[in-house]
């Protein structure tokens, strides 16, 4: 039987010193309303897929919570059929825990977003607004304005003029890309965080040229009357920068100056094998850097990215993080930050990339024993019109491009699809993977549905084979993508007080951060 733990057990967990990872079983959304501020999404859909990546230790000290309503437990059980030894519920949940007189946070990936807004006031980041852009570009000032986004983002909606440089690659790629030392950088993201990470980044490093971030970034900038662009794909250029050598020496004087360490091969084998450690191996470098070539067992985590939501890689307090790439100077700037905002032991990994690679993305894969056996079928099949799909896609990506008459579900909540399924006709399950979809269709069956199958390459062997998707973003309306945190811009009316609320909820974390008192930013 599972144990269950009082509040107050979990918060004097939090400050034992013990490695300790707090994963919550709600999906997204619901995470995104109400949550402990170390507490990891781990959504039950999406379970077995997601949490041996954030448990690299089975063995791991874990505690289960969602909101109440029984989710943890459910969580807890498929954590130890993927063979945990040391899981706890959190009795009661988040009610219980506010009720213990602790704090509640809501939004996603807050431990970030509130260590991006203590760098702006720790290293006092300047900043300009939209207007001050706006009058600046005006009169012709000298400026590079870099978006510390990446791609999908910038293509989306940029600022006029700016270029497409991620975070981990703004010290790595800007000192080559001034001819200048009277140039400007502007460096701005759809918000806070990244803007001001980034324009810290370029400060820390030692760049001389004067350095702002855009503050509230693009929603600033349509809040302040502008238009952004659409559509536009400019970004840093590829290879190796002349430079490289230099910024490798900036930023390890930075990553060194707050307690980040240096390791190799033989260090990181070392650390693997230690019984009673955890230890994450992630290469920062730009996704399509990391399919080209590898080190086995790494994932893939873009620095930029990694700082912004590093609880989507990360959910074990007191872990050891590894960080690699080809030159240094990425791993060591995201390493400098990591240190400063969760006091995790961080490394860089020198000539991490010698030797043998692997190439191609890495895709999480269901241990062979709790894979379902599920019929698969070809797009071929699904065309012919005779089953009804089921499509467990993320809401924002359904809404994108899904087949037509396709009905959207979540993978652990598919009671809610069954009245709208057509009597009498086989099921066919799409999903991003075909292990979700074979996990999505054991569901289905267990809800009585006889005939159920998976479509075999998903909507991606769909379009391969020359069907066409349908798309609207009110399907489903934003109440029900409770499997997504909507952003501003993802909704479908409000837009605008909700950039409001999102800008005045991101200046307020740091309040709550120290009500909260187990972040000592900067101070591990």
């Amino acid at each position: 039987m599972t144990a269950r733990i009082a509040p107050a057990t979990l918060k004097a967990w939090l400050r034992d010193g013990g490695e300790l990872a707090i994963l919550d079983a709600r999906e997204e959304g619901e995470f995104g309303a109400s949550h402990l501020f170390w507490a990891v999404p781990c959504p039950l859909s999406q379970a077995e897929l997601r949490a041996p990546g954030l448990l690299p230790r089975r063995d791991v000290r874990v505690v289960c919570t969602d909101g109440g309503a029984g989710h943890a437990e459910r969580l807890a059980t498929v954590l130890q059929a993927l063979g945990c030894t040391d899981v706890a519920v959190l009795e009661g949940g988040t009610p219980a825990w506010q009720a213990a007189g602790y704090e509640l946070f809501s939004g996603v990936n807050v431990p970030s977003k509130a260590f991006g807004e203590w760098v702006e006031h720790h290293y006092e980041t300047p900043s300009v607004d939209a207007t001050e852009l706006a009058a600046m570009q005006a009169a012709g000032e000298d400026l590079l304005v870099v978006d510390s986004r990446p791609m999908a983002e910038f293509h989306a909606m940029s600022i006029p003029g700016a270029i497409d440089v991620p975070g981990a690659e703004l010290a790595y790629r800007v000192p080559a890309m001034l001819a200048r030392p009277g140039t400007t950088v502007v460096v701005n993201c759809a918000g806070r965080t990244r803007s001001i990470l980034g324009a810290e980044s370029l400060r820390r490093a030692g760049l001389p040229n004067r350095v702002v971030a855009l503050r509230n970034g693009t929603m600033g900038w349509e809040l302040a009357g502008f238009t952004c662009n659409r559509g536009r794909e400019e970004r840093y250029a590829a290879g190796t920068p002349a430079d490289a050598a230099e910024t490798l020496l900036r930023a390890r004087r930075f990553a060194e100056g707050v307690g980040v360490r240096w390791t190799d091969r033989a260090g990181l084998t070392a650390m693997q094998a230690e019984a009673g450690r955890s230890t994450y191996l992630l290469d920062v470098r730009d996704p399509a850097e990391f399919a080209a070539g590898h080190l086995p067992g790494s994932a893939s985590a873009p620095g930029g990215q990694l700082v912004q939501a590093t609880d989507g890689w990360v959910a074990v307090r007191g872990a050891r993080i590894v960080l690699v790439d080809d030159t240094g100077t990425r791993a060591a700037m995201t390493a400098g930050w990591l240190r400063q905002l969760g006091g995790w032991e961080v490394f860089v990994l020198a000539d991490g990339l010698q030797g043998k690679l692997e190439t191609g993305a890495v895709t999480p894969r269901l241990p062979d024993g709790l894979r379902p056996d599920i019929p698969r079928v070809a797009p071929d099949a699904v065309r012919a019109g005779a089953v009804a799909v089921v499509d467990l896609a993320r809401s924002l990506a359904f809404r994108a491009g899904h087949i037509p008459g396709a009905i959207w579900g979540v993978r652990t909540r598919l009671d809610a699809v069954l009245p709208r399924l057509p009597s009498g006709r086989p099921v066919v399950v799409a999903a991003p993977s075909p292990d979700l979809a074979a996990l999505g269709a054991a569901e289905l069956r267990g809800l009585g549905v006889a005939e159920v199958a998976v479509l075999e390459g998903g909507n991606a062997a769909w379009q391969a084979a020359g069907f066409p998707l349908e798309s609207g973003r009110t399907d489903p309306p934003d109440e029900a993508c409770i499997d997504a945190y909507l952003r501003p811009y993802d909704r479908n009316s409000g837009v605008e007080d909700a950039m409001r609320a999102y800008l005045a909820w991101e200046i307020d974390l740091v309040h709550a951060v120290e009500r909260d008192g187990d972040a000592p930013f900067g101070a591990w």
